[in-house]
């Protein structure tokens, strides 16, 4: 389908003549490729602009649990507290990877929270990861957003998908040679797998880095089983103004690109570098379980009113809300196996 710049849906000219520059010898690219430029470019990429995306006002993309400002960084921090295992939280950095522009210089989703560890940091998108000594690694929403590929089943075999120009829009096209990557030796004709290897990739920089302590990641994802056999159609979505799309080559650089992560991945790589007691909660329970006292503090300070704080951990907790929909990896590394 055809995209014009009147539309707002085209690509900007500035967007199409870097995107020439990095084409193969073809004139397309993969579609991890084409991710890599739409949202971290420095000049066009949708992560590098600066402008608040989370949130219900006007002009943001999406809502998630950060929006929820203190209540959710004080349950984090209660909750990691916990999964310390009584450990003094002044001998941790809280260290928060891929925090919003505009929280980045108030500390992330610490900001405004009363909390015991030693330091917090946040990190922005395309900040320098440094981690050393004892931390707390924390992101929300940050491995869902890393470069994906995307792959078809299409007669017998599987085959890349990659993005081209046509004209002065973006096509799909599907790219030659075999996938380097280990896919299901078969699946229904046209099931399209996103895999999402950006986020293993970023799992790998994170865990190398010589530190060690307690890893926590809230986001989205499915089981490798079931990214192979559960959804045809894929996971890939694209968001914009609050409303989710399947266009995901609208708007290069203006638009969210998101696909489901696999747990299996990340609790993988975790093990392989060192941690120890992984386990995936859904957002709902890991508070439940790990953040019940200062959930209970809340509830009784406002026993008198149904406040705004109740009302944020109602939408934090409640199933229909965010409670379901998102996840929470977390797991554990002891000094003995931190890197050198």
């Amino acid at each position: 389908m055809g995209m014009t710049e009147e539309d707002g849906l085209a690509p900007s000219a500035e967007f199409l003549d870097l995107f020439r520059a990095r084409a193969g010898p073809g004139g397309a690219m993969t579609f991890a490729e084409f991710m890599s430029l739409a949202l971290y470019d420095p000049r066009v990429g949708y992560y590098r602009s600066g402008r608040p995306r989370v949130g219900r006002k006007r002009g943001t993309d999406f809502f998630t649990s950060t929006a929820l400002g203190p209540v959710f960084g004080g349950l984090i921090a209660a909750a990691c507290e916990v999964l310390l295992g009584g450990a003094d939280p002044a001998d941790y950095e809280f260290v928060e990877i891929g925090a919003e522009p505009e929280a980045v210089p108030r500390g992330g989703i610490l900001a405004g929270v009363a909390n015991r560890f030693g330091g917090v940091r946040a990190l922005g998108f395309g900040d320098s990861l440094n981690l050393g000594g004892q931390c707390v690694v924390f992101s929300n929403e940050l491995f869902d957003a890393q470069p994906f590929s995307r792959f078809v089943f299409r007669g017998g075999s599987w085959r890349e998908l990659g993005v081209e120009i046509a004209g002065a829009a973006l096509a799909e096209v599907e790219l030659v040679g075999a996938p380097k990557v280990a896919l299901p030796p078969a699946a229904a004709e046209g099931y399209v797998l996103d895999a999402p290897l950006g986020a293993g990739l970023l799992l790998d920089r994170i865990a190398a880095q010589p530190w060690s302590g307690l890893f926590v990641a809230c986001d989205y994802g499915k089981t490798w089983a079931e990214l192979a056999g559960a959804v045809p159609a894929g996971t890939a979505r694209a968001y914009h103004r609050h409303v989710q799309s399947n266009d995901l080559l609208a708007r290069p650089g203006r638009q969210d690109l998101t696909c489901h992560i696999c747990w299996d991945w990340l609790s993988s790589g975790l093990a392989r570098h060192g941690f120890v007691d992984s386990r995936i909660d859904s957002q709902e329970a890991f508070f439940v379980r790990h953040a019940g006292g200062a959930i209970s503090a809340a509830i009784e300070a406002d026993a008198a009113a149904f406040s705004p704080r109740k009302a944020a951990i109602l939408e934090l907790l409640h199933p229909a809300h965010l409670g379901q929909k998102f996840q929470v990896l977390h797991a554990l590394r002891g000094e003995s196996h931190r890197p050198v």
